[in-house]
């Protein structure tokens, strides 16, 4: 039985994330409590976390804990976390801290937040980003409670965090209850919408310009070194350079090509419909992957439907595509930080999104050079309505724009979909255009339901007796 009162942090649920999240602490000398229903998760556990403390109940972990105690859940989102909340808080003192570093719900943060101050426990929900590699090493981290509550932790977080490039720790409190679970919701769904961006461009690249593995894998190192460098990008790289060790042939030929999801990506897209914020691009990454797990409809109708006729590829199609890149990911990232906002302001949270853009410049799935242009237009301008309303991320979007456009227009042509970079393209012409078809719309509503519409000469709403 262990000793009484040695350890600084328990972490419960030492899978993947949870042991590299206690292999993180114990190597910023914090001595960590691990419990796991699984012995060989506790063995390894064990294994690589030095001076760590494994136990065999929750119980025994709380009774390890230094005052006041903190305990980390690193367990599926959903009923195991208000099962272990059941059990934990009654046994749980006024100005413990429990934290929930799971892909939550923020509604459902929310609710444990509540029902956590009721017992005097601090309740933070945090958004971990970065996989296994980032858990181990250094992860980004959202974090949402009260600010007493983050304040005991913080220290311990702030270490384990991984560093922007000029050394800033990728830690923040982004506001209060499920306001961290938000954020990395948000991140999930921006997560979702560039890898299909840089799917599509691949894709585009290889079926509608011939481009060999070889020749595909130097495109796509050439822009990490350029304004499109981002994790993602060089993971594409690394991804394009592969080979199957069994045919010895690219690794992407021989992998099905369908996705699945875990839930964040659409809990995203419906989010930002309830709080009527457009997020076209993330949520057409959503669909694009339902529409890809049905493999076997689309072979049957890709005997049905003939192609389109050939077309010959641009000449400058890696310059396009680059180009559909750039400007898609800018889009895709005004999408997120509007949610966000929209978000903030329903729920009253007082999101500081400069302090989400320094988040994310580092640890995260979705870190890109962008981020620092992002961090720098809300530095400047933090009420800024748009992203893409900065003067330097207009600039971008103008830059590219043409070959933004030939590429979407290559693309439709050769009947090659393009479902983010089109649906980020048509989020911008519709952002930035002073009058759209929406008057259409309010006169058909009108016509068959008597909905009313708003006049461009008067306000207030009015009815017109359409079948007079």
């Amino acid at each position: 039985m262990p000793q009484n009162s040695v350890a600084d942090i328990g972490v419960i649920g030492l899978g993947v994330m949870g042991r590299n999240l206690a292999a993180n602490l114990a190597d910023h000398q914090a001595t960590v409590a691990g419990y796991d229903l699984d012995e060989e998760r506790r063995a390894a556990f064990a294994a690589v976390t030095p001076n760590g403390v494994p136990c065999t109940t929750p119980e025994e972990l709380l009774a390890v804990l230094k005052a006041p105690r903190v305990v980390l859940l690193m367990v599926p989102a959903g009923a195991a976390v208000d099962s272990l909340m059941g059990s934990l808080l009654p046994a749980l003192a006024a100005g413990d801290v429990l934290i929930d570093g799971g892909n939550s719900h923020y509604a459902d943060t929310r609710r444990r937040a509540a029902l956590a101050a009721q017992a005097g426990v601090h309740f933070v929900g945090l958004g971990v980003s970065g996989g296994e590699e980032g858990a181990r090493h250094g992860p980004a981290l959202m974090a949402g409670g009260t600010s007493e509550g983050i304040a005991r932790v913080a220290p311990l977080l702030r270490a384990i965090a991984a560093r922007a490039p000029d050394g800033t720790p990728c830690f923040a409190r982004v506001g209060p209850d499920g306001a961290g679970h938000f954020v990395k919701m948000i991140h999930n769904g921006i997560e979702y919408a560039d890898m299909q961006l840089i799917a599509e461009g691949y894709h585009l690249l290889r079926h509608l310009g011939g481009y060999s593995y070889e020749r595909l894998a130097e495109t796509f190192a050439a822009w990490q070194g350029s304004e499109l460098a981002s994790y993602l990008m060089e993971i594409t790289t690394h991804i394009l350079r592969t080979t199957d060790p069994e045919t010895g042939g690219p690794i992407l030929e021989i992998i099905q090509d369908t996705a699945g999801q875990k839930g964040t990506g659409h809990w995203a897209t419906t989010t930002a419909m309830e709080l009527g914020m457009p997020a076209p691009t993330i949520a057409e990454a959503v669909h694009a992957r339902c529409l890809s797990a049905l493999k076997a409809e689309r072979l049957h109708a890709a005997g049905v439907f003939p192609p389109p006729p050939s077309a010959p590829a641009p000449d400058d199609l890696a310059a396009g595509v680059g180009d559909a890149l750039l400007c898609g990911r800018a889009a895709v990232y005004a999408q997120g930080f509007a949610v966000i906002a929209a978000g903030s302001a329903r729920f009253g949270w007082d999101v500081e999104l400069a302090a989400v853009a320094s988040v994310w410049r580092g640890g995260c799935i979705i870190r890109a050079r962008l981020v620092d242009r992002i961090l720098d237009a809300l530095t400047r301008a933090p009420d800024l309505p748009n992203l893409m309303l900065d003067p330097h991320i207009a600039a971008l979007l103008a830059r590219g724009e043409a070959g933004w456009r030939r590429t979407v227009a290559a693309a439709v042509t050769a009947g090659q979909p393009v479902p983010a970079m089109a649906s980020a393209l048509a989020y911008w012409d519709g952002y930035r255009s002073g009058r759209l078809w929406a008057n259409m719309i309010q006169a058909q509503r009108d016509c068959f339901g008597a909905h009313g519409y708003e006049r461009t000469d008067r306000p207030g709403m009015v009815h017109t007796r359409w079948n007079q």
